[in-house]
């Protein structure tokens, strides 16, 4: 271990990942979140009372390296799902695996390995961290409920600790003779609008009184490709019969506003090469303030992910959706039984939102879905209804506090054992 300041090598592989460990390397060093308190400029070398110096080095994304990490890898480059898609990503991740794992059994080796999900790449990380004699906190536990339950097998043998955020977690893993603790999930403190929908939508140029749509395709390069086109060319169906819809489309920060670009005008280009009336869709891209955008909105198309769950809890109406390689699919099915892919469906236990996977999703069905929100305030109303629900489902408040609480519980009982080994 490290000899001065604790040293953490964190790891995490998406957006919300990113968020989470943010939000848990600002706790662990006692310093605000973004949108807290202001900080105030002290003198060099000096701290606010209660500052505890920690060192992060790791795989994260834009919002963790904000927080003080020093990167081995970056989160929207090595992010990406299913069995196929990854082989466009493996150079990249390679490399940052190879990078963590050396860390490991080097001079600076950590004191605590955190991994938040991302489970193929943090489970072969968590086995180096074990035959290197350094803790392991799990953080957002591998969904061995829906798919290769086998793993919790693996997790018992290379987790000290495993921390989860959905209520049902918590009972699989202690069957399983995992140390675990149900902490509740980030999303509860994280998720509120701070504007009213005319303080959001005026700023961009959009009008309150018009019905919304947010498009939601997701976090990662791959998703982005397979979602987004189906999301525009539904779009384009509606705003035909809504001669007034607009468009919202946050951008996860693992993307590049560049290629969302990309896509819009490769879309535009060709329904006008195809005759589409109407071809420039009403759609706005928004990289900050992304829940104010959502809960500006009536309702949304949004990628199966967290997505959804920031969608429910923000309470507007929404249609799932998920595509991926077909045979990735095929496979998926094989070692899947789960009944819902979104996660309001299934912390609900029932289908309360539509649901359109691999060859449902198209844009017909998704126009024809959104129009039935759009059209019906029953339906509308019920969904809402149904979504209320989901808050109360996902524990209480504080997730992010207990993480950094275990986190340097862990950290102090590895400066014991190390000593008493000296």
């Amino acid at each position: 271990m490290s000899r001065g300041v604790p040293h953490v090598l964190i790891v995490a592989g998406e957006a919300s990942g990113d968020l989470y460990g943010s939000l848990v390397m600002r706790a662990m060093a006692g310093r605000p979140r973004p949108g807290d308190e202001p900080v105030i400029t002290r003198p060099e070398g000096t701290t606010d009372a209660g500052a505890r110096h920690v060192r992060f080095t790791g795989i994260g994304g834009p919002a963790m390296r904000a927080a003080g990490l020093r990167p081995l890898g970056d989160a929207g480059s090595i992010g990406v799902t299913g069995f196929l898609e990854v082989l466009a990503s493996a150079r990249a991740i390679w490399s940052a695996y190879r990078e963590a794992r050396d860390i490991l059994f080097s001079a600076d080796r950590p004191d605590l390995v955190l991994l938040i999900d991302y489970p193929d790449f943090n489970l072969r990380l968590a086995k180096k961290a074990r035959a290197a004699r350094v803790p392991v906190l799990y953080f957002v536990s591998p969904q061995v409920w829906a798919w290769r339950k086998g793993r919790v097998r693996q997790i018992v043998s290379v987790v000290d600790r495993m921390l989860v955020i959905l209520p049902f977690e918590e009972e699989i893993y202690r069957r399983a003779g995992v140390r675990v603790e149900f902490v509740g999930h980030p999303l509860l403190e994280l998720v509120h609008p701070s504007r009213s929908r005319e303080q959001t939508l005026r700023p961009l140029g959009l009008d309150p009184g018009r019905p919304t749509v947010a498009l939601l395709p997701g976090s990662r390069r791959n998703e982005l490709s397979s979602h987004l086109h189906v999301m525009l060319g539904a779009g384009r169906r509606l705003q035909e019969e809504f001669r007034d819809l607009q468009f919202l489309l946050p951008i996860a920060p693992t993307l590049v506003e560049d290629e969302v670009e990309r896509i819009l005008r490769a879309e535009q280009k060709g329904a006008e090469g195809a005759g589409v009336a109407r071809a420039d869709l009403d759609c706005r891209l928004v990289r900050e303030g992304r829940y104010d955008a959502v809960a500006a909105c009536d309702a949304a198309v949004a990628a199966s992910g967290t997505a959804t769950l920031e969608t429910a809890l923000l309470g507007v109406p929404m249609v799932i959706v998920y595509r991926m390689n077909p045979l990735t699919f095929a496979v998926a099915r094989l070692i899947s039984d789960v009944p819902h892919v979104g996660m309001p469906n299934l912390i609900s236990g029932r289908r309360i939102v539509p649901e359109l996977v691999q060859r449902e999703c198209t844009p017909e069905r998704i126009a024809l879905e959104l129009r039935r929100i759009l059209t019906d305030p029953v339906v509308a109303g019920e969904m809402r209804r149904a979504l209320s629900g989901v808050r109360s489902r996902l524990g209480r408040p504080g997730a992010i506090e207990r993480v950094a609480a275990t986190a340097w519980d862990m950290i102090g009982g590895r400066v014991i054992e190390c000593e008493a080994a000296r």
